[in-house]
């Protein structure tokens, strides 16, 4: 794709993707954000226009889209402060991960790079495999019926807190939610008003996510220096650069950067989890494979780091609900400058939003788009590694810094999920329900029946 300085020649119009009087694609993007975005694609080419109420955003989507995010021009041309900018303000901070681009991006980055990697979780495979099991014995007993997003996100929280913070702080699973849930649709996607941050349900949920904080705070300057280097989790690691780098992490920063792994992991790993669990129970071929590669892993005792090349089908099944189900659906960005893209100049100061999902349902990457197939992935076919055609975690120098540890954590959680459970959707023949607030997933109502355990 070729970006150059808009030339002064005049411009062809950006087209504009059908919407509805007074609302706009506000329906649609309610609905079903992954596929609007990919249908307004066919209708109107890689650059449209969506409109928000009274409120117009630039499109630019699919694979060349993608590959975009990845390149130096991407990086030069679009910034994220703006659509974090208000989060940032509301809750009294200098700079975040999220909002910031360039030199500031990559110094956050750098310090928080290994309590997110894979390193942070090595090694402790059967102790995320304690956590689940506690979890399940707690929330999922044989006979009943569990509603699978709230339940799933009392797991997440545990074995997070657990891994990352050293805390698994479940009583706040709520105040997080409802925290996340007012920050991205009032500060981040502006799709309610801000009147609604004075509701007194969000007001005392930002309060209790200060408090978890200000826990947090106190904890971790009791202990600090207590640990090597290498023996730190990534909360440790904060606070020892708030602590010994001056001005690079202020106080006033520190309730985002200590809570974001509750934040960041909550509804994205639950959200998926609970579609995974969703999809291999629709497919009983599917199901037979997972059982069977979960049964083989635990078979022999305590697990290794390298047992997770075990489980392919559990691993190619997690990729297919990230294709069909994704959480990042598209990537919010201003425009830093002019810039032409597939023939559009886009102009500075545009808020743009970047389709990197659009390949998920084209026909063009994935044969029969809608099917749930976990063989896609799997040698010769290996359809996600076409060029831009699979971006479940972002793309760009904003990937999911989490992202080979939410494998594990997934691979693990779901694994050990279905070699204890003999679980059935609930009703029988259920077809999923979506949301998309805060993030996109399955409905809150979505539930399974716990047959019983199977080992």
């Amino acid at each position: 794709m070729t970006v150059t300085d808009a030339a002064p020649a005049p411009t062809r119009p950006i087209p504009v993707a059908k919407g509805r009087p007074l609302v706009g694609n506000v329906p649609e993007l309610a609905k079903d954000p992954a596929r609007f975005f990919a249908q307004a694609y066919r209708e109107n080419g890689p650059v449209f226009k969506i409109r928000v109420f009274n409120k117009s955003y630039t499109v630019i989507a699919g694979a060349e889209a993608a590959d975009f995010m990845g390149s130096k021009e991407g990086r030069e041309c679009l910034r994220s402060k703006e659509f974090w900018q208000g989060f940032l303000d509301e809750y009294g901070g200098t700079r975040t991960i999220l909002g910031e681009d360039g030199d500031s991006h990559k110094e956050l980055r750098e310090i928080m790079r290994r309590g997110y990697s894979r390193d942070a979780i090595k090694g402790r495979g059967n102790e995320l495999v304690e956590i689940t099991d506690r979890v399940l014995a707690r929330d999922w007993k044989a006979g009943a019926s569990v509603p699978v997003v709230h339940a799933l996100q009392y797991m997440v929280t545990d074995q997070l807190g657990t891994i990352l913070t050293g805390n698994a702080p479940l009583e706040y699973v709520p105040d997080i939610r409802t925290m996340t849930l007012y920050v991205l649709n009032v500060l981040v996607t502006k799709q309610r008003p801000k009147i609604l941050l004075q509701n007194p349900r969000y007001k005392k949920a930002r309060s209790r996510v200060f408090e978890l904080s200000d826990t947090m705070v106190a904890s971790l300057r009791a202990s600090a220096g207590s640990k090597p280097p290498e023996e730190r989790n990534l909360v440790e690691d904060l606070m020892d650069v708030h602590l010994n780098r001056e001005g690079v992490l202020p106080a006033n920063d520190l309730v985002l950067a200590l809570t974001g792994p509750y934040v960041a992991g909550l509804d994205t790993v639950a959200n998926t989890t609970a579609a995974f669990i969703y999809s291999v129970l629709k497919h009983p071929s599917v199901l037979e494979r997972v059982q069977a590669e979960a049964d083989a892993l635990f078979a022999g005792g305590p697990i290794t780091d390298d047992d997770l090349r075990k489980i392919p089908s559990i691993r190619y099944a997690l990729m297919e609900t990230m294709r069909l189900y994704p959480i990042a659906v598209a990537l919010n960005r201003t425009a830093t400058r002019d810039f032409e893209f597939a023939g559009y100049t886009i102009k500075e100061g545009e808020m743009v939003y970047v389709g990197t999902t659009v390949p998920h349902f084209m026909e063009e990457y994935y044969p029969s788009p809608e099917t749930f197939d976990i063989g896609r992935y799997e040698k010769p076919r290996s359809e996600h590694l076409r060029p831009g055609a699979y971006s479940p975690y972002g793309r760009g120098p904003h990937t999911c810094l989490g992202k080979s540890f939410a494998d594990v954590q997934m691979a693990l959680s779901m694994a050990r999920l279905f070699h204890r459970l003999d679980l059935a959707l609930d009703p029988p023949g259920y077809t999923l329900v979506t949301k998309t607030a805060p993030t996109p997933g399955p409905a809150m109502n979505f539930k399974v029946k716990v047959r019983g355990y199977r080992h």
